[in-house]
């Protein structure tokens, strides 16, 4: 027989509310009012779901759910807050609980709470989970760092904010968290926030009803509907519509969906994960992005490194490219020159993952193999060590300044950016606040640049 649920909750009337609807769909309950019944019960009946008020009249609801973990690591907790503590939600997901609730809350929205944490306890599967997706694999550390997080939170039901600049691997970041997920048997729905005009997104997003043939009347699901007992990626959040930004927080609210045109919402049990090419934050700060929605997204956050920070992974990911590129174009390439790699070592790749395999795509179509030679890169891959190692040299001897006499405008302007960010150890944001604009200007730039 399952173990019982212990509901702690200070307030008797809402205590009876929610264990009322825990009761009638069948699950056994114990309840607590306060930090040190809880603990008690918790020894007592060693539930494996706890759902917790984070306000307690003795104890801090973190506290509690830090000593119980103690006694069992393995129990889900579901953390109940106000709107104004929303942050502490945040913390104690960051902490190791399953979900959060933010009241006022429909009893379906605990129902599917409680369903998602039962889900987590139930032994994986090794054959068909685990694994990461395409594209993320490596020996450095920074690669390391963004493997064990996803493994970490692959199990909960946590939302996911994955950044970084473009082309670094966040949408497969996204799909590996989905596959090491209790929901990797389910759909993997990814939405592209910046690719549809206002009116059109909403409809991809939430879905419509629409007339057809006949006068028959259709359900255009939508993403959210879609995504329904699996996963949803909305790439490039920042992008999303204030008006669908608005729309979607009403979703997290309650889980349910009204497709336009339709008379009933529809319930949709999913985890989002959101991915920005852009600091977030910035994007809250500028208006770009509602606070509000932040907060709900940015429970755990990932950052992809970008290329450069990944040492010889260049190399691995190069070699590995080489072989998928060559079987698709039906090419023979089997190796890559020991001055490539070198070469490939060296540059700074603006364009992260996506550039250097759109960099061998080119050399596997426009030449005959089979190893990958200097004479096959594009110019600018040919003078970019030098011209690296010769503007440290100029900065180093204070003639970096000089250097630019006789460059065009365009040169100028990339030299400044690309230096700003090498004194600021790569951290493009830094060397924003610096040449005073906004990051995605710089990864926009940067981005061209690599084309």
């Amino acid at each position: 027989m399952d173990s019982p649920i212990l509901l702690v909750e200070d307030t008797s009337s809402l205590q009876l509310i929610y264990a009322t609807a825990l009761r009638r769909a069948g699950h056994q309950v114990e309840t607590a009012n306060n930090g040190m019944q809880a603990r008690a019960k918790f020894a007592a009946f060693k539930p494996d779901i706890v759902v917790l008020d984070l306000m307690l009249p003795d104890k801090f609801g973190l506290d509690v759910m830090k000593e119980c973990l103690s006694l069992n690591a393995n129990a889900q907790f579901i953390v109940v807050t106000s709107d104004g503590s929303i942050d502490r939600a945040i913390e104690a997901m960051r902490l190791g609980a399953n979900d959060y609730l933010v009241k006022p809350f429909r009893d379906a929205k605990l129902i599917d709470c409680v369903a998602n944490a039962k889900a987590a306890l139930l032994p994986k599967e090794p054959t068909k989970k685990g694994k990461p997706a395409d594209g993320l694999f490596g020996a450095s550390d920074a690669i390391f760092q963004v493997l064990r997080k996803i493994k970490s939170v692959g199990p909960s039901m946590a939302a996911v904010f994955v950044t970084g600049e473009s082309g670094t691997g966040k949408i497969p970041c996204a799909l590996s968290i989905h596959k090491n997920s209790t929901r990797a048997e389910g759909p993997f729905v990814q939405i592209n926030c910046g690719s549809f005009l206002a009116d059109r997104m909403e409809s991809e997003l939430f879905g419509q009803v629409v007339g057809g043939n006949g006068g028959a009347i259709m359900n255009m699901n939508g993403a959210l509907a879609a995504a329904d007992a699996g996963t949803l990626l909305l790439n490039e959040i920042c992008d999303l519509p204030k008006n669908l930004q608005t729309k979607l927080l009403d979703f997290l609210q309650s889980s349910e969906v009204l497709v336009n045109g339709a008379s009933n919402p529809q319930r949709v049990n999913l985890r989002i994960i959101a991915t920005s090419s852009v600091n977030p934050w910035a994007a809250v700060q500028s208006g770009k992005l509602l606070e509000d929605l932040f907060y709900r997204l940015y429970v755990i956050p990932i950052e992809m490194p970008p290329l450069r920070d990944r040492g010889e992974d260049i190399v691995q990911i190069a070699i590995r490219a080489l072989g998928e590129i060559a079987r698709e174009e039906n090419r023979d390439f089997r190796s890559i020159s020991t001055d490539v790699l070198d070469i490939f070592r060296r540059y700074s790749w603006p364009g992260n993952v996506r550039q250097l395999k759109n960099t061998l795509r080119n050399v596997v179509v426009l030449n005959e193999g089979p190893v990958v030679s200097k004479d096959m890169l594009a110019d600018r891959f040919l003078r970019a060590p030098a011209e690296a190692e010769n503007g440290a040299a100029a900065h180093a001897t204070g003639g970096g300044e000089n250097a630019l006499i006789g460059k065009t405008l365009f040169e100028v302007e990339r030299w400044v950016i690309e230096e700003t960010i090498r004194q600021e150890g790569g951290s493009v944001p830094r060397a924003a606040r610096i040449l005073d604009v906004a990051p995605s200007t710089i990864y926009r730039k940067r981005e061209a640049w690599a084309r």
